[in-house]
């Protein structure tokens, strides 16, 4: 699996995310959990799946053991308000 490498995985936000270090979400890069969140939020989507299997891994910065299921929900709120702006 590619290892990501883009900076929001040093986003201070993250750091409120629950811990998650078990399990199908382990070291899955929450920073790109919650942009597909946000990219599935803005599209107001229905049908909601994060195929975690998709999301790159990431144990850096803000991001390391953060959960990429919180991450998701929380990128899907932001982006359903954002659509309504």
């Amino acid at each position: 699996m590619s290892e990501c490498e883009k900076d929001h995985r040093y986003w201070k936000t993250f750091e409120s995310l629950p811990l998650d270090q078990g399990g199908a979400g382990r070291h899955k890069c929450a920073g790109c959990a919650y942009e597909k969140g946000l990219q599935d939020g803005l599209q107001r989507e229905e049908q909601l799946e994060l195929a975690l299997d998709s999301l790159p891994e990431s144990q850096a910065g803000s991001v390391r053991h953060r959960s990429p299921h919180a991450a998701y929900a929380r990128g899907y709120y932001d982006g359903v308000h954002k659509s309504y702006e």
